[in-house]
């Protein structure tokens, strides 16, 4: 037998996981739940809950993956012989599917902005025509499926080089980039006028808006970020050389996402605050707001173009990440090569890809409870997939799993000091359920 191939370099694999961790709710909508949630007071929650459940859980799913270097299922099959866990590993499967299924779409849409800011299509236009540009694009079927298919083409062929000279390589490049193209944002964004206004929307603590709500906003847009809970993190591990230390990696996953979230806001609400435009969320922001925005600023056409690559690699790194997880459990439980276990990937991907896509248009009849395929399917993956898989991740870590296991992984047989496991034990038995419990039960309208 082969021997498993994995990533060459730790800065390959940390890039990875960040890029896994790193997608458009980092830059679309954490911001705006900070600015409306008591700005430095949500902020404070935020990192409180991304030490309490975010850093704990990411640990639980490497502590999976690198113990046994194997995907999800034969991972739990390892560790839990004889028992039925392995089962859960189609539940992240189908999560992954329809997470990249609506995600793409949106992802589409991304690289038909890209397209139009090479050429100068976003400039000189009213507020009224850039929505109009939006919902355009969307409410027509062959731009939406086509830019969408495009995309899934580019994510795949990033697959197809493997491990090493794909994904590694990709995350490598873009990651870096990503980070220096939002610190040029940033710094342009502070030295325009008005830009105190954004800051103080952003950061000034007034606790008095932070509601139970805002709170529970909080360790949803933590645990959402993060990515964690459909095993993406247990793919990527089973692929980390042993001598890792998977608590600093861990920490270092998460601080790095929360830094581009951090860093998202002061590139975006300081100049929103300075041209006068009413702060926002979502695709709103993304594809109406900010085009107008960037045309009002000196060399407008750069920073659109800037912004939209910026937006482009987070999105592909985040889908690399998860199309691993189906392509993995294909090759080593289906004992397929690389590319038909792609192949396999692709063409699943592309029926629920362009299903989202067409409920705009074609589809848009087609509804169930009020929401159209895209939003179904991005409710169910993430207020019941991500959030089943997290709960599940750390329950059986925290409760079912051998403490030697957990142990050797956090020490690395011994070698490390273990000084963080007594702190992940009980965050993971008691502190991450109960949080995740209530995520779900706020984000399905429970509570």
């Amino acid at each position: 037998m082969s021997k498993r191939v994995g990533f060459a370099t730790r800065m390959g694999a940390i890039a990875a996981a960040v890029g896994s961790a790193v997608g458009l709710g980092n830059i679309w909508r954490f911001p705006y739940e900070a600015g409306v949630n008591g700005g430095g007071a949500f902020i404070l929650v935020y990192i409180g809950c991304i030490i309490v459940m975010g850093i704990p859980v990411i640990l639980s799913e490497f502590i999976i993956g690198r113990s046994t270097h194997s995907n999800m299922k034969a991972a739990l099959k390892k560790l839990s012989p004889g028992k039925k866990y392995y089962l859960f590993t189609y539940v992240c499967i189908l999560g992954s599917f329809i997470v990249i299924g609506f995600y793409s779409v949106v992802c589409g849409w991304i690289i038909e902005y890209l397209y139009q800011a090479a050429l100068g299509g976003l400039s000189g236009h009213t507020p009224q025509e850039y929505s109009d540009m939006f919902t355009s694009l969307i409410s027509n079927p062959w731009r939406c499926v086509g830019w969408t298919v495009l995309f899934l083409i580019l994510n795949f062929m990033v697959m197809s080089r493997g491990i090493e000279k794909g994904i590694e390589r990709v995350a490598s490049i873009m990651m870096p980039l990503l980070f220096l193209i939002l610190i040029v944002f940033c710094v342009k964004s502070l030295f325009l006028p008005g830009a105190s206004k954004g800051l103080k929307f952003l950061f000034y603590p007034d606790f008095s808006q932070l509601t139970l709500r805002g709170v529970l906003d909080a360790f949803g847009q933590a645990f959402l970020s993060l990515s964690i809970g459909i095993s993406c993190l247990v793919t990527y591990s089973s692929y980390f050389k042993d001598d890792t230390s998977l608590t600093k990696d861990g920490a270092t996953v998460a601080v790095l996402d929360t830094l581009v979230a951090i860093l998202s806001g002061i590139m975006i609400f300081p100049a929103v605050f300075s041209f006068g435009v009413e702060p926002t969320a979502g695709p709103r922001l993304i594809f109406e707001v900010l085009p107008g925005i960037f045309q009002q600023m000196s060399g407008g056409y750069v920073w659109a173009l800037l912004f939209f690559l910026l937006v482009f690699f987070a999105s592909l790194t985040s889908t690399i990440s998860l199309s691993e997880i189906p392509i993995t459990f294909l090759i080593e439980e289906h004992k397929q090569s690389r590319p038909k276990a792609i192949l396999w990937t692709a063409l699943f991907t592309f029926v629920l890809a362009t299903l989202a896509a067409l409920s705009f248009n074609v589809l848009d009849d087609i509804k169930l409870f009020g929401k159209n395929i895209f939003d179904i399917m991005d409710y169910a993956a993430s207020n019941v997939f991500m959030l089943l898989g997290g709960l599940f991740t750390a329950v059986y870590v925290g409760w079912i799993l051998d403490r030697k296991v957990v142990h050797d992984q956090l020490t690395n047989g011994g070698r490390l000091k273990g000084t963080a496991e007594p702190y992940l034990i009980f965050c993971l038995r008691y502190v991450a359920p109960v949080s995740i419990i209530f995520i779900f039960l706020y984000l399905t309208g429970i509570i």
